[in-house]
């Protein structure tokens, strides 16, 4: 009774615009239960319990792949405190951690996770969690149920359409894959993202012109339900000569049945090596938008993709500094009965980048 009625209430959310609470940064190389603390790709809000699980997407690297138990303690004005009260390393199949990738090129069984989103399933309180893969390890992404305390039940079939080809010209770019996933607000469906364009359906984005990666919906089994172009911004600003700049999704979050949330990230090098972030978060409507599901490519289609209306772009809320965001989760409501959004950074385990929680308040469609 009490899952049927949180059903009813995500179901009747909407999104106009954010109004900031307030952010919280993690010391510099933190460490828990002897772990080192970041990469946070990932976080998901467990109402039931009022715990947030936070994935690292540390290959294994630092340690173990693993996700942490949280809690995050905030008002209508500020966030207070944030205090782990756990850590969780993921299993595989046979009840093992996963390797770091020296060891699996050393023979170790399994596979090298890369974790990067994670999400509470609210039919059963197990987590779901999603992988990028490694093309240079022949690692296809992956989608895996687990426990709550992280051992493996069940991989998700996904569809063949990113999986990679043995010419390179089909399947998913290497760190541009499954970067976001949600459950529908009924729970009954499962939504993934794909950081950028697959090889065979687009280039990726520049500061000249966007892209198209795909949103795709899956039964609880597997099926896939439906798949959507979705038009990533050109980056927004020219990097120093020689340096690096990119664009892409890196989570997406459902409102209700037809509308969802979608986080980019762009990421710009200046002269100097140093990076700046451009954090946008979009609304999406399914209705209207071609159906590619049965498109091996949508190169030269004539399709109709995702229309997409800006929220908020994180770097006009005053902040001291945006980082890398690229975790996004509803957290508790407020005593006005407003709904909260919760952000998190990934700082790279790099010392000049931040491990920022931010917390805003939604404002509904009505207010």
């Amino acid at each position: 009774m009490q899952l049927g009625s949180k059903k009813k209430e995500e179901q009747a959310r909407t999104i106009n615009h954010v109004r900031l609470i307030g952010s919280y940064n993690l010391p510099h190389e933190m460490t828990y239960k002897g772990t080192v603390v970041g990469g946070f790709s990932g976080i998901t809000y467990n109402p039931y319990n009022n715990k947030w699980l936070i994935i690292s997407d540390d290959r294994s690297a630092h340690n173990p792949a693993r996700f942490y138990e949280a809690r995050v303690n905030y008002n209508s004005r500020d966030i207070q405190k944030i205090r782990f009260v756990d850590v969780n390393y993921l299993k595989q199949s046979d009840e093992t951690v996963y390797p770091n990738k020296n060891q699996y090129l050393n023979g170790a069984d399994g596979i090298v996770l890369d974790p990067e989103s994670i999400r509470f399933d609210p039919m059963d309180c197990s987590i779901w969690y999603t992988s990028e893969g490694d093309r240079s390890l022949g690692l296809d992404p992956l989608v895996h149920q687990a426990t709550p305390n992280g051992g493996f039940l069940s991989e998700l079939p996904l569809t063949g359409t990113i999986k990679m080809d043995e010419q390179n010209e089909r399947g998913f770019r290497n760190n541009l894959a499954l970067e976001g996933s949600t459950f529908s607000a009924d729970g009954k469906t499962y939504w993934t993202a794909m950081e950028g364009p697959l090889l065979q359906d687009d280039s990726i984005p520049t500061t000249r012109s966007g892209s198209l990666s795909r949103i795709t919906q899956y039964d609880r089994n597997g099926n896939t339900l439906g798949e959507y172009a979705y038009p990533i911004d050109a980056i927004p600003e020219q990097p120093g000569e020689g340096k690096h700049a990119d664009n892409g999704v890196t989570e997406i979050l459902a409102i209700n049945d037809q509308e969802l949330l979608v986080l980019e990230r762009a990421s710009i090098q200046a002269e100097d090596g140093s990076f700046s972030n451009d954090i946008r978060v979009y609304k999406i409507n399914v209705n209207g938008a071609t159906d590619i599901s049965s498109m091996e490519t949508i190169d030269k289609e004539n399709i109709n993709p995702l229309q997409k209306e800006l929220v908020v772009n994180l770097n006009t809320l005053g902040l001291d500094k945006v980082d890398n965001v690229e975790a996004m989760s509803w957290g508790k409501k407020l005593p006005n009965g407003n709904e909260t959004l919760i952000l998190v950074s990934d700082n790279n385990f790099n010392r000049s980048q931040i491990t920022q929680i931010i917390a805003v308040e939604v404002i509904p469609e009505n207010k």
